[in-house]
């Protein structure tokens, strides 16, 4: 553990997958207290919520939290509309992304973490092996910690807020091995967007094929419940 970071608390984003679950983990071993968030935007199931609160508490979340945000409202993303999860890949940016949705979580993280008295937040975002997401690259990253650091009392008063993304630039291989590393039991995560209602994967979407794929390059057993 690493002394200076003994007390600091830190907000980390958990959608109850793979990635966060890691992130979590690198952010305790880092010495960080980690206050968990999740968001309820109105995704299609409520399996991976469940997995958070799961995920959060196995990995020794000082709170999980879970903030309730009506995206299904504005839909456009076959997560929040009645549109179809395709089951192959295809050019462009897939009809998976949903607007806003990373932009909305980092800023209600960004309050919860001013009134923590907190300067770091972590999110699980990857630009590697990843769906082609516009707000899960770096430039993004850059971009939101810039504004954070203008549009809160941390960042004009106090010693600013710094945005972690530790697992940016890793393939997903590379993330079951830090995972493994870490003691991350991958079997209680929920990646599928379209899981049923035990949380079980339908094992043909993006994500379901992303995860699979980092199992098989890092040559460890997959977990994964599947329907």
């Amino acid at each position: 553990m690493n002394a200076s970071n003994a007390s600091r608390k830190a907000v980390i984003l958990v959608s109850g997958g793979m990635d966060s679950a890691v992130t979590i983990a690198m952010a305790r071993e880092q010495g960080f207290e980690v206050y968990a968030l999740s968001v309820a935007y109105g995704q299609r199931h409520s399996s991976e919520l469940e997995a958070s609160e799961r995920v959060a508490k196995m990995l020794g979340a000082v709170v999980h939290k879970t903030v309730h945000v009506d995206l299904r409202s504005i839909g456009g993303s076959a997560l929040t509309a009645d549109i179809d999860v395709p089951e192959d890949g295809g050019e462009g940016i897939p009809v998976t992304y949903v607007p806003a949705r990373n932009t909305i979580m980092l800023s209600i993280a960004l309050g919860w973490a001013e009134v923590l008295g907190s300067n770091d937040i972590f999110c699980g975002v990857n630009a590697v092996d990843y769906s082609g997401y516009p707000d899960c690259r770096p430039a993004f990253i850059e971009s939101f910690q810039s504004l954070a650091n203008v549009a809160t009392k941390a960042g004009v008063e106090g010693a600013g807020i710094r945005i972690h993304a530790p697992l940016m630039r890793m393939g997903k291989g590379d993330i079951v091995r830090e995972g493994m590393r870490l003691g991350v039991d991958f079997s209680a995560t929920v990646s599928c967007y379209q899981a049923d209602a035990e949380g079980r994967a339908c094992g043909h979407c993006d994500a379901c094929r992303l995860r699979a794929e980092g199992f098989a390059k890092a040559g460890v057993p997959d977990p994964t419940h599947y329907a």
